[in-house]
Protein backbone atom coordinates (compact mmCIF):
# COMPACT_ATOMS: atom_id res chain seq x y z
CA UNK A 1 0.00 0.00 0.00
CA UNK A 2 1.31 3.44 -0.96
CA UNK A 3 2.11 5.64 2.03
CA UNK A 4 0.04 8.81 2.30
CA UNK A 5 2.12 11.91 1.58
CA UNK A 6 1.66 14.65 4.19
CA UNK A 7 2.48 18.35 3.83
CA UNK A 8 2.32 21.02 6.54
CA UNK A 9 2.06 24.72 5.63
CA UNK A 10 2.93 27.20 8.40
CA UNK A 11 1.58 30.71 7.84
CA UNK A 12 4.24 33.02 9.28
CA UNK A 13 4.04 36.26 7.30
CA UNK A 14 2.40 38.28 10.08
CA UNK A 15 4.13 41.43 11.23
CA UNK A 16 2.81 41.14 14.76
CA UNK A 17 1.82 44.79 15.00
CA UNK A 18 0.38 44.33 18.49
CA UNK A 19 3.70 42.90 19.66
CA UNK A 20 5.19 46.40 19.25
CA UNK A 21 8.35 44.83 17.87
CA UNK A 22 10.55 44.90 14.78
CA UNK A 23 11.11 41.18 15.24
CA UNK A 24 8.78 38.99 13.15
CA UNK A 25 6.08 37.57 15.39
CA UNK A 26 6.98 33.88 15.01
CA UNK A 27 10.56 34.58 16.13
CA UNK A 28 9.51 35.68 19.60
CA UNK A 29 10.53 33.07 22.14
CA UNK A 30 8.72 30.95 24.67
CA UNK A 31 10.60 28.52 26.90
CA UNK A 32 13.81 29.68 25.25
CA UNK A 33 12.90 28.83 21.66
CA UNK A 34 11.18 30.79 18.85
CA UNK A 35 7.48 30.07 18.35
CA UNK A 36 8.25 28.79 14.85
CA UNK A 37 10.70 26.23 16.25
CA UNK A 38 8.04 24.86 18.59
CA UNK A 39 5.66 24.27 15.67
CA UNK A 40 8.30 22.72 13.42
CA UNK A 41 9.31 20.38 16.24
CA UNK A 42 5.71 19.20 16.69
CA UNK A 43 5.10 18.78 12.95
CA UNK A 44 8.35 17.08 11.95
CA UNK A 45 7.57 13.51 13.13
CA UNK A 46 4.30 13.45 11.16
CA UNK A 47 4.82 15.33 7.89
CA UNK A 48 6.92 14.53 4.84
CA UNK A 49 7.47 18.21 4.04
CA UNK A 50 7.06 21.44 5.97
CA UNK A 51 6.74 24.76 4.13
CA UNK A 52 6.79 28.16 5.81
CA UNK A 53 5.01 31.12 4.21
CA UNK A 54 6.76 34.36 5.16
CA UNK A 55 6.48 38.01 4.29
CA UNK A 56 9.04 40.06 2.37
CA UNK A 57 12.20 41.16 4.18
CA UNK A 58 12.06 38.31 6.70
CA UNK A 59 15.34 36.47 6.05
CA UNK A 60 15.55 35.50 9.73
CA UNK A 61 12.51 33.27 9.31
CA UNK A 62 14.01 31.50 6.31
CA UNK A 63 17.25 30.95 8.22
CA UNK A 64 15.42 29.51 11.22
CA UNK A 65 13.16 27.31 9.10
CA UNK A 66 16.04 25.74 7.14
CA UNK A 67 16.29 23.13 5.78
CA UNK A 68 12.54 23.48 5.30
CA UNK A 69 11.38 25.51 2.32
CA UNK A 70 10.03 29.06 2.61
CA UNK A 71 7.67 30.86 0.24
CA UNK A 72 7.23 34.65 0.30
CA UNK A 73 3.80 36.31 0.42
CA UNK A 74 4.63 39.67 -1.14
CA UNK A 75 1.17 41.12 -0.47
CA UNK A 76 -0.58 40.43 2.83
CA UNK A 77 -4.15 39.92 1.60
CA UNK A 78 -5.27 37.40 4.21
CA UNK A 79 -4.69 33.88 5.42
CA UNK A 80 -6.40 32.16 2.49
CA UNK A 81 -4.26 34.21 0.11
CA UNK A 82 -1.12 33.09 1.99
CA UNK A 83 -2.21 29.45 1.77
CA UNK A 84 -2.96 29.76 -1.95
CA UNK A 85 0.57 31.08 -2.57
CA UNK A 86 1.85 27.77 -1.19
CA UNK A 87 -0.56 25.71 -3.32
CA UNK A 88 2.02 24.69 -5.98
CA UNK A 89 3.95 22.93 -3.19
CA UNK A 90 0.98 20.94 -1.85
CA UNK A 91 1.78 17.82 -3.85
CA UNK A 92 -0.64 14.91 -3.40
CA UNK A 93 -1.95 13.38 -0.23
CA UNK A 94 -2.99 15.40 2.82
CA UNK A 95 -2.21 19.04 3.61
CA UNK A 96 -2.40 20.80 6.98
CA UNK A 97 -2.38 24.60 7.14
CA UNK A 98 -1.49 26.01 10.56
CA UNK A 99 -0.96 29.51 11.89
CA UNK A 100 2.59 30.26 13.03
CA UNK A 101 1.38 32.02 16.17
CA UNK A 102 -0.06 28.81 17.70
CA UNK A 103 3.18 27.45 19.17
CA UNK A 104 1.73 25.22 21.90
CA UNK A 105 -0.06 22.71 19.68
CA UNK A 106 1.37 19.23 20.03
CA UNK A 107 1.99 16.30 17.69
CA UNK A 108 -1.06 14.29 18.92
CA UNK A 109 -3.37 17.14 17.82
CA UNK A 110 -1.89 17.11 14.31
CA UNK A 111 -2.04 13.32 14.28
CA UNK A 112 -5.78 13.51 15.02
CA UNK A 113 -6.25 15.95 12.13
CA UNK A 114 -4.48 13.63 9.71
CA UNK A 115 -6.47 10.63 10.93
CA UNK A 116 -9.79 12.47 10.51
CA UNK A 117 -9.29 12.95 6.76
CA UNK A 118 -7.42 9.72 5.93
CA UNK A 119 -9.22 6.94 7.87
CA UNK A 120 -11.99 4.82 6.32
CA UNK A 121 -15.12 6.99 5.86
CA UNK A 122 -13.04 10.14 6.28
CA UNK A 123 -14.12 13.72 6.83
CA UNK A 124 -13.51 16.01 3.87
CA UNK A 125 -12.02 18.68 6.12
CA UNK A 126 -10.82 18.73 9.73
CA UNK A 127 -9.96 21.69 11.92
CA UNK A 128 -8.96 22.42 15.51
CA UNK A 129 -11.50 23.86 17.92
CA UNK A 130 -11.43 24.74 21.60
CA UNK A 131 -13.53 26.35 24.32
CA UNK A 132 -11.64 29.48 25.44
CA UNK A 133 -12.46 30.91 28.86
CA UNK A 134 -13.21 34.18 27.04
CA UNK A 135 -14.29 33.56 23.41
CA UNK A 136 -13.96 37.29 22.66
CA UNK A 137 -12.45 37.80 19.22
CA UNK A 138 -12.28 34.12 18.25
CA UNK A 139 -14.12 32.87 15.18
CA UNK A 140 -17.17 30.76 16.16
CA UNK A 141 -17.73 27.26 14.77
CA UNK A 142 -21.30 27.07 13.46
CA UNK A 143 -23.00 23.67 13.37
CA UNK A 144 -26.25 22.23 12.06
CA UNK A 145 -26.81 19.20 14.24
CA UNK A 146 -23.68 17.04 13.88
CA UNK A 147 -22.48 18.93 10.82
CA UNK A 148 -20.09 21.89 10.87
CA UNK A 149 -21.39 24.35 8.30
CA UNK A 150 -19.15 27.40 8.58
CA UNK A 151 -16.93 29.58 10.74
CA UNK A 152 -18.00 33.13 11.41
CA UNK A 153 -15.36 35.67 12.38
CA UNK A 154 -16.14 37.61 15.53
CA UNK A 155 -16.37 40.87 13.57
CA UNK A 156 -19.07 39.30 11.37
CA UNK A 157 -20.95 37.36 14.08
CA UNK A 158 -24.46 38.10 15.34
CA UNK A 159 -25.20 38.28 19.06
CA UNK A 160 -26.54 34.72 18.95
CA UNK A 161 -23.45 33.46 17.15
CA UNK A 162 -21.20 35.19 19.66
CA UNK A 163 -22.85 33.16 22.43
CA UNK A 164 -21.30 29.99 20.92
CA UNK A 165 -18.30 28.85 22.94
CA UNK A 166 -16.73 26.38 20.47
CA UNK A 167 -14.11 28.49 18.70
CA UNK A 168 -11.79 28.04 15.77
CA UNK A 169 -8.04 27.71 16.30
CA UNK A 170 -7.04 26.70 12.78
CA UNK A 171 -5.07 23.67 11.72
CA UNK A 172 -7.16 23.05 8.62
CA UNK A 173 -6.45 19.62 7.12
CA UNK A 174 -7.83 18.16 3.90
CA UNK A 175 -6.81 16.16 0.83
CA UNK A 176 -4.61 18.33 -1.38
CA UNK A 177 -6.90 18.28 -4.43
CA UNK A 178 -9.98 19.41 -2.50
CA UNK A 179 -8.00 22.07 -0.66
CA UNK A 180 -6.76 23.54 -3.94
CA UNK A 181 -10.28 23.72 -5.29
CA UNK A 182 -11.75 25.40 -2.21
CA UNK A 183 -8.96 27.95 -1.83
CA UNK A 184 -9.45 29.17 -5.39
CA UNK A 185 -13.10 30.03 -4.70
CA UNK A 186 -12.59 32.10 -1.53
CA UNK A 187 -13.38 35.79 -1.95
CA UNK A 188 -12.76 38.87 0.20
CA UNK A 189 -16.36 40.08 0.57
CA UNK A 190 -16.19 40.75 4.30
CA UNK A 191 -15.68 43.56 6.81
CA UNK A 192 -11.87 43.48 6.52
CA UNK A 193 -11.64 42.90 2.78
CA UNK A 194 -9.37 39.91 3.37
CA UNK A 195 -9.33 36.36 2.06
CA UNK A 196 -10.19 34.28 5.14
CA UNK A 197 -8.87 30.75 5.46
CA UNK A 198 -11.85 30.03 7.72
CA UNK A 199 -14.10 30.18 4.61
CA UNK A 200 -12.76 26.69 3.81
CA UNK A 201 -15.45 25.28 6.10
CA UNK A 202 -18.34 26.79 4.15
CA UNK A 203 -16.76 25.68 0.85
CA UNK A 204 -16.34 22.10 2.08
CA UNK A 205 -19.92 22.03 3.45
CA UNK A 206 -21.31 23.38 0.18
CA UNK A 207 -19.36 20.63 -1.59
CA UNK A 208 -21.20 18.02 0.46
CA UNK A 209 -18.14 17.13 2.54
CA UNK A 210 -18.28 16.30 6.23
CA UNK A 211 -16.30 18.73 8.37
CA UNK A 212 -14.90 17.45 11.68
CA UNK A 213 -13.71 19.50 14.64
CA UNK A 214 -10.79 18.12 16.64
CA UNK A 215 -11.33 19.63 20.08
CA UNK A 216 -8.09 20.43 21.90
CA UNK A 217 -7.62 21.65 25.47
CA UNK A 218 -7.46 25.41 25.79
CA UNK A 219 -3.93 25.33 27.25
CA UNK A 220 -2.66 23.90 23.91
CA UNK A 221 -4.43 26.53 21.84
CA UNK A 222 -3.13 29.82 23.17
CA UNK A 223 -2.32 32.03 20.20
CA UNK A 224 0.17 34.88 20.50
CA UNK A 225 -0.67 38.32 19.13
CA UNK A 226 0.59 40.56 21.93
CA UNK A 227 3.22 40.66 24.68
CA UNK A 228 0.52 39.77 27.20
CA UNK A 229 -0.42 36.68 25.18
CA UNK A 230 3.27 35.81 24.84
CA UNK A 231 3.55 35.86 28.63
CA UNK A 232 0.42 33.70 28.94
CA UNK A 233 1.85 31.18 26.49
CA UNK A 234 5.12 31.14 28.43
CA UNK A 235 3.25 30.43 31.66
CA UNK A 236 1.20 27.65 30.07
CA UNK A 237 4.24 25.98 28.56
CA UNK A 238 6.23 26.26 31.79
CA UNK A 239 3.38 24.52 33.61
CA UNK A 240 3.50 21.72 31.03
CA UNK A 241 7.30 21.39 31.22
CA UNK A 242 7.34 21.34 35.02
CA UNK A 243 4.64 18.69 35.15
CA UNK A 244 6.59 16.52 32.70
CA UNK A 245 9.79 16.94 34.74
CA UNK A 246 8.08 15.99 37.98
CA UNK A 247 6.46 12.97 36.35
CA UNK A 248 9.87 11.82 35.03
CA UNK A 249 11.44 11.72 38.49
CA UNK A 250 12.78 15.25 39.03
CA UNK A 251 12.36 16.83 42.47
CA UNK A 252 11.48 20.52 42.49
CA UNK A 253 10.81 21.96 45.92
CA UNK A 254 9.08 25.04 44.47
CA UNK A 255 8.28 24.13 40.84
CA UNK A 256 6.45 27.38 40.16
CA UNK A 257 9.78 29.24 40.58
CA UNK A 258 11.77 27.01 38.20
CA UNK A 259 11.97 27.96 34.51
CA UNK A 260 12.85 25.35 31.91
CA UNK A 261 13.58 25.49 28.19
CA UNK A 262 11.54 23.42 25.79
CA UNK A 263 14.64 21.38 24.88
CA UNK A 264 15.91 20.79 28.43
CA UNK A 265 16.89 17.15 29.01
CA UNK A 266 16.47 16.00 32.61
CA UNK A 267 17.23 12.51 33.89
CA UNK A 268 15.53 11.02 36.98
CA UNK A 269 16.71 11.80 40.51
CA UNK A 270 17.68 15.41 39.87
CA UNK A 271 16.92 17.93 42.60
CA UNK A 272 16.21 21.51 41.55
CA UNK A 273 15.88 24.06 44.33
CA UNK A 274 13.81 27.29 44.07
CA UNK A 275 14.43 30.15 41.63
CA UNK A 276 16.48 28.26 39.06
CA UNK A 277 16.53 29.32 35.39
CA UNK A 278 17.47 26.76 32.74
CA UNK A 279 17.91 28.15 29.23
CA UNK A 280 18.18 26.37 25.88
CA UNK A 281 20.57 23.51 25.25
CA UNK A 282 20.93 22.07 28.76
CA UNK A 283 21.33 18.37 29.59
CA UNK A 284 21.40 17.30 33.24
CA UNK A 285 22.23 13.75 34.32
CA UNK A 286 20.81 11.91 37.30
CA UNK A 287 21.74 12.56 40.94
CA UNK A 288 22.57 16.20 40.23
CA UNK A 289 21.57 18.97 42.61
CA UNK A 290 20.91 22.44 41.21
CA UNK A 291 20.79 24.78 44.16
CA UNK A 292 18.75 27.95 44.46
CA UNK A 293 19.17 31.02 42.22
CA UNK A 294 21.37 29.29 39.65
CA UNK A 295 21.32 30.04 35.91
CA UNK A 296 22.25 27.43 33.28
CA UNK A 297 22.25 27.49 29.49
CA UNK A 298 23.94 25.57 26.69
CA UNK A 299 25.73 23.20 29.08
CA UNK A 300 25.98 19.59 30.20
CA UNK A 301 25.91 18.62 33.87
CA UNK A 302 27.12 15.08 34.52
CA UNK A 303 25.97 12.65 37.21
CA UNK A 304 26.39 13.60 40.85
CA UNK A 305 27.49 17.19 40.27
CA UNK A 306 26.35 20.00 42.57
CA UNK A 307 25.65 23.45 41.11
CA UNK A 308 25.12 26.60 43.16
CA UNK A 309 23.56 28.30 44.95
CA UNK A 310 23.91 31.48 42.86
CA UNK A 311 26.00 29.80 40.15
CA UNK A 312 26.01 30.64 36.45
CA UNK A 313 26.91 27.95 33.92
CA UNK A 314 27.23 29.46 30.44
CA UNK A 315 27.22 27.81 26.99
CA UNK A 316 29.76 25.19 25.87
CA UNK A 317 30.50 24.14 29.45
CA UNK A 318 30.62 20.58 30.77
CA UNK A 319 30.55 19.98 34.50
CA UNK A 320 31.98 16.53 35.17
CA UNK A 321 30.60 13.77 37.34
CA UNK A 322 30.71 14.66 41.03
CA UNK A 323 32.13 18.13 40.38
CA UNK A 324 31.08 21.16 42.44
CA UNK A 325 30.42 24.71 41.23
CA UNK A 326 29.56 26.84 44.22
CA UNK A 327 28.13 30.20 45.15
CA UNK A 328 28.75 33.22 42.91
CA UNK A 329 30.86 31.25 40.42
CA UNK A 330 30.63 31.68 36.66
CA UNK A 331 31.78 29.02 34.20
CA UNK A 332 31.94 29.67 30.44
CA UNK A 333 33.15 27.30 27.67
CA UNK A 334 34.90 25.26 30.33
CA UNK A 335 35.21 21.54 30.94
CA UNK A 336 35.39 20.93 34.68
CA UNK A 337 36.67 17.41 35.26
CA UNK A 338 35.17 14.72 37.52
CA UNK A 339 35.17 15.62 41.23
CA UNK A 340 36.83 18.98 40.53
CA UNK A 341 35.70 21.89 42.71
CA UNK A 342 35.26 25.60 42.22
CA UNK A 343 33.26 26.62 45.24
CA UNK A 344 33.49 30.37 45.84
CA UNK A 345 33.46 33.63 43.88
CA UNK A 346 35.42 32.48 40.84
CA UNK A 347 35.30 32.91 37.06
CA UNK A 348 36.47 30.15 34.73
CA UNK A 349 36.31 30.98 31.02
CA UNK A 350 37.70 28.96 28.11
CA UNK A 351 39.35 26.41 30.37
CA UNK A 352 39.94 22.68 30.68
CA UNK A 353 40.32 21.55 34.27
CA UNK A 354 41.31 18.03 35.26
CA UNK A 355 39.78 15.60 37.71
CA UNK A 356 39.92 16.37 41.44
CA UNK A 357 41.47 19.80 40.93
CA UNK A 358 40.52 22.43 43.51
CA UNK A 359 40.04 26.04 42.41
CA UNK A 360 40.35 28.47 45.33
CA UNK A 361 38.02 31.35 46.12
CA UNK A 362 38.33 34.43 43.92
CA UNK A 363 40.28 32.69 41.15
CA UNK A 364 39.89 33.95 37.59
CA UNK A 365 41.07 32.82 34.20
CA UNK A 366 42.15 35.92 32.27
CA UNK A 367 41.00 34.57 28.93
CA UNK A 368 40.52 37.75 26.86
CA UNK A 369 43.34 40.05 25.73
CA UNK A 370 41.03 42.66 24.17
CA UNK A 371 41.20 41.01 20.77
CA UNK A 372 40.95 37.24 21.12
CA UNK A 373 40.04 34.54 23.65
CA UNK A 374 42.74 32.21 24.95
CA UNK A 375 42.55 28.88 26.73
CA UNK A 376 43.69 27.78 30.18
CA UNK A 377 44.53 24.10 30.67
CA UNK A 378 44.85 22.76 34.21
CA UNK A 379 45.77 19.14 34.88
CA UNK A 380 44.49 16.65 37.44
CA UNK A 381 44.90 16.97 41.22
CA UNK A 382 46.00 20.60 41.01
CA UNK A 383 45.52 22.94 43.98
CA UNK A 384 44.92 26.57 43.06
CA UNK A 385 44.98 28.88 46.08
CA UNK A 386 42.57 31.73 46.66
CA UNK A 387 42.66 34.97 44.65
CA UNK A 388 44.77 33.62 41.79
CA UNK A 389 44.79 35.18 38.32
CA UNK A 390 45.68 32.75 35.50
CA UNK A 391 46.71 34.68 32.38
CA UNK A 392 45.87 32.62 29.31
CA UNK A 393 47.14 30.95 27.25
CA UNK A 394 48.65 28.84 29.98
CA UNK A 395 49.19 25.18 30.92
CA UNK A 396 49.39 23.91 34.48
CA UNK A 397 50.68 20.38 34.96
CA UNK A 398 49.19 17.57 37.04
CA UNK A 399 49.62 17.87 40.78
CA UNK A 400 50.88 21.46 40.74
CA UNK A 401 50.20 23.86 43.63
CA UNK A 402 49.68 27.59 43.16
CA UNK A 403 50.05 29.89 46.15
CA UNK A 404 47.20 32.21 47.11
CA UNK A 405 47.27 35.71 45.63
CA UNK A 406 49.48 34.72 42.70
CA UNK A 407 49.30 36.11 39.18
CA UNK A 408 50.46 33.30 36.89
CA UNK A 409 51.58 34.09 33.36
CA UNK A 410 54.01 31.22 32.66
CA UNK A 411 53.32 27.50 32.28
CA UNK A 412 53.77 25.41 35.44
CA UNK A 413 55.21 21.88 35.20
CA UNK A 414 53.67 18.90 36.96
CA UNK A 415 54.11 18.74 40.75
CA UNK A 416 55.68 22.21 40.92
CA UNK A 417 54.89 24.88 43.52
CA UNK A 418 54.28 28.29 41.95
CA UNK A 419 54.18 31.56 43.90
CA UNK A 420 53.95 34.85 42.04
CA UNK A 421 53.39 37.72 44.45
CA UNK A 422 55.41 40.51 46.06
CA UNK A 423 57.38 39.67 49.20
CA UNK A 424 55.67 40.84 52.41
CA UNK A 425 57.34 43.75 54.24
CA UNK A 426 56.76 44.38 57.99
CA UNK A 427 57.66 47.56 59.92
CA UNK A 428 57.41 47.07 63.72
CA UNK A 429 55.36 49.63 65.70
CA UNK A 430 54.55 51.63 62.55
CA UNK A 431 50.77 51.01 62.95
CA UNK A 432 50.75 52.67 66.41
CA UNK A 433 52.62 55.69 65.03
CA UNK A 434 50.13 56.03 62.20
CA UNK A 435 47.16 55.92 64.58
CA UNK A 436 48.78 58.54 66.82
CA UNK A 437 49.39 60.85 63.86
CA UNK A 438 45.78 60.50 62.77
CA UNK A 439 44.47 61.38 66.22
CA UNK A 440 46.22 64.80 66.42
CA UNK A 441 43.86 67.74 65.95
CA UNK A 442 44.17 69.51 62.64
CA UNK A 443 45.46 73.07 62.45
CA UNK A 444 42.66 75.63 62.29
Amino acid sequence: MTQLHKTAIILAAGLGTRMQSRLPKVLHRIAGLPMLTHLITSLTPLYDQIIVVTGPDMPEIAALAAPHRTIIQTERLGTAHAALIAEPAFGDGVVTIIYGDNPLLTAPVFEALIDAVSRPNPAGLALIGTHPPNPGAFGRIITDGPNVTRIVESAEATSAEKSITLCNIGGFTAPAAALRSWLRTIDNHNAKGEYYLTDLVARAHADGQAVQVIEAPWELCLGVNSRAELAAAEAALQTRLRAAALASGVTMTAPETVFLAADTILEPDITIEPNVFIGPGVTIAGNVTIRAFSHLEGCTIESGAIIGPFARIRPASVIGAGAHVGNFCEVKATHLGPSAKVNHLSYLGDATIGARTNIGAGTITCNYDGNAKHRTTIGTDVFVGSDVALIAPIDIGNGAIIGAGSTISDNIPADALAIARARQVQKPNRAAAIRAARSKPKDQ
